[in-house]
């Protein structure tokens, strides 16, 4: 078996890999990011909301995993649409949104039946509003546009990638033993190097993998913030992909993808640690400034997106327009919050949580692996 990057990868070799995956250096890492996505989960459940969180990663991930398919989009964009998708003017800011509605819904979906090929359909279709059957059409490569110069051709002929695509599935349910990072990490480089849809794979693809941790139990909710090291080490990502092709080194791609997960569990344990922190901060400051003492149900609105409308104050706390206005402005007084007008409407940003939710939490990559 020969692979070259410009002829079809029809030899793509199904799954489970013959090398030896789980090396000592592997499970040494897999140890140390079980332990650290394990904090992440303690961590999450010990949130009172657990919206706080779902509805920021959520974004967090959608953008940055659109940066990576150069699908550029702000943070302040992302959050001042969230609860507004089609009032959204650029269409990177539509095309992140459409991500974040993709992961939800996969989510959505594995709780109620396996993850397979038919999640990552809906998945891709979701993310590119259309139908997005399995790629039919020969001509697809991964390469230099301009100069059509190919650095990988995936594998073409409907019949081949369904095969490699049900190969990529049993896989993943599999009764092998594999630690479910290992598998996540494995089946991560099977579905990109199959690309079996037109566009959309490389999102679809990254989708898939917070997915697969909640399908195997280790996440109860999609909050595994995995895009931003990927992006932070895009030029590593792409080579340790080509290294499993062209060498079949499957243990400095998995060391990476274990690496990736250690330090996102890591640093989003940090920032729930941070939002917890705020959160008592304006408890105290709402406890100052409301004469009728404080409304949990308005603190918790304040944190569930930094972009806050009065008609979510309205409706989630039951009470009249002017006093939802009143309560906000309030907060814009002691510059707690800060009023941005959108549109013909005015928005109150928690610019405090939104600075938390943007910084760079440092983490170290202690002991990382010298391999890749």
């Amino acid at each position: 078996m020969t692979w070259q990057a410009d002829e079809p990868y029809n030899d793509l070799p199904h799954l489970p890999p013959q090398s030896e995956i789980e090396t000592r250096t592997v499970l040494k890492l897999a140890i140390e990011a079980r332990a650290a996505l394990a904090s992440l989960e303690q961590a999450a459940q010990g949130m009172p909301n657990a919206a706080v969180l779902i509805n920021s990663i959520g974004l967090l991930e959608a953008q940055a995993s659109s940066e990576i398919e150069n699908i550029v989009t702000t943070t302040d964009e992302l959050f001042k649409y969230a609860q507004a998708e089609s009032a959204a003017t650029d269409p990177a800011t539509r095309e992140a949104l459409r991500y974040r509605t993709a992961l939800y819904e996969g989510f959505r979906s594995v709780q109620v039946r396996p993850l397979s090929v038919s999640t990552a359909v809906e998945v891709c279709t979701l993310i590119k509003q259309r139908d997005m059957g399995i790629r039919r059409l020969a001509g697809t490569y991964i390469g230099n546009p301009a100069t059509h110069q190919a650095i990988y051709t995936p594998p073409t002929g409907e019949s081949t990638i369904r095969d490699k695509l049900t190969n990529w599935q049993d896989f993943i349910h599999g009764d092998d033993d594999l630690d479910p990072l290992v598998t996540m990490a494995v089946a991560h480089y099977q579905f990109e190097a199959i690309h079996p849809f037109e566009d959309g794979n490389g999102r679809t693809g990254r989708v898939l993998n917070v997915l697969l941790l909640v399908s195997a139990g280790l996440l109860s909710q999609p909050i595994l913030y995995l895009s931003k090291y990927i992006i932070e080490n895009k030029s590593s990502y792409y080579r340790l992909l080509q290294g499993v092709t062209e060498d079949q080194d499957w243990q400095s791609w998995t060391l990476f993808m274990l690496e990736g997960i250690r330090q996102t569990s890591v640093s989003t344990v940090h920032k729930i640690r941070a939002i917890k922190e705020l959160q008592q901060h304006l408890h105290e400051v709402l406890r100052d400034t409301m004469s009728g003492g404080v409304n949990a149900d308005f603190l918790a609105v304040l944190f569930e997106q930094p972009y806050c409308r009065i008609a979510s104050v309205m409706s989630r706390c039951s009470v009249s327009r002017p006093t939802a206005t009143s309560w906000l402005n309030g907060l814009v007084e002691v510059g707690v919050l800060l009023k941005v007008p959108v549109g013909r409407e005015r928005l109150y940003v928690n610019t405090a949580f939104m600075d938390l939710l943007t910084r760079d939490e440092g983490v170290a990559a202690a002991e990382a692996p010298t391999l890749f």
